[in-house]
């Protein structure tokens, strides 16, 4: 039956059990929707049985279509695997590459060099601080700031910047609210947080402390975020080096709490799969040598 049957009727199949969705899939296949569409209708006609049961409102998977899927997906995913493994040992570097990245200068720098030494790369990238999980499926890498421990998820993580953080404040605060000296004295102070990342909760502390903060001032900008404490504003949480030279010249001063805050790491987030994308470990080199060389980015 095999001959009668072309892989692309089954990877259509696939990507609409996963997404639910024909316009879904065809955006994951990066092909049109009719063609996802008339691929399963080809795949079941030719099996003689239904797939997914579709209505107006939703669409699920039949006993057969969950028992093709769960018997494809290793099958696909090791075609997949040795297709890669062959092709890592070709000289040409080429492809589409889909990340997200932070809007930053120096991730822009990089990002440019890396296309520069890759003509036949094709980028398409997307500038978000913070991704939600369901739009990774469809990107090959994805840049994220985090602090703390890491959710489990199927992706791999690997570190590509540490930066050491503090609590800093203005005089002008100062003289309006008493210096904090634990955590529990700082959760009742007026803070700046992060305005998407879990909502800016909880201000996470080395040693695995955490705690919840007063903010009405959210933001997603750590540059934003600086400003307002230097306004007085509120306590924030920065990276050393962004206001290093603000509290040496008495603009900011460093609290010195009980615990330290957690560093802020960039993240960079790919599949786990067994054979990484020869285009993604590629990029993931110039990253850190760009890293690297620029020491911490201002």
């Amino acid at each position: 039956m095999i001959e009668k049957i072309e892989l692309q009727w089954l990877l259509s199949f696939q990507a609409v059990y996963q997404q639910l969705s024909f316009k879904l899939a065809a955006q994951q296949l990066q092909i049109p929707t009719s063609n996802v569409s008339r691929h399963v209708a080809l795949l079941e006609q030719q099996l003689n049985l239904r797939l997914l049961e579709r209505t107006t409102r939703k669409m699920i998977a039949t006993a057969a279509g969950k028992q093709l899927y769960q018997s494809i997906t290793p099958l696909t995913q090791a075609v997949d695997d040795a297709l890669v493994e062959v092709s890592v040992k070709g000289d040409s570097l080429s492809g589409h590459l889909k990340i997200i990245v932070p809007d930053l200068p120096f991730l822009a720098e990089i990002i440019t060099d890396f296309c520069l030494q890759y003509p036949a790369i094709q980028l398409s990238c997307d500038t978000q601080l913070n991704p939600s999980q369901g739009l990774l499926e469809g990107f090959d890498l994805v840049l994220s700031f985090g602090r703390g421990s890491l959710e489990d998820s199927g992706w791999v993580a690997k570190e590509i910047l540490r930066l050491p953080s503090c609590v800093v404040a203005s005089a002008q605060l100062l003289k309006h609210h008493p210096l904090p000296r634990t955590l529990d004295e700082l959760s009742k102070a007026p803070c700046i947080t992060s305005l998407s990342v879990l909502q800016g909760m909880p201000w996470r502390f080395k040693h695995n402390q955490s705690i919840q903060v007063q903010a009405n001032y959210k933001v997603n900008s750590g540059n934003i975020a600086k400003a307002a404490a230097l306004k007085g504003l509120g306590f924030a949480i920065l990276p050393v080096h962004a206001c290093q030279s603000d509290i040496d010249n008495g603009s900011l001063i460093k609290i010195d709490l009980n615990f330290e805050p957690e560093d802020l790491v960039l993240y960079a987030f790919y599949s786990g799969r067994k054979y990484p994308l020869e285009k993604v470990k590629a990029f993931l080199q110039q990253l850190q040598s760009g890293v690297t060389a620029l020491g911490s980015p201002s």
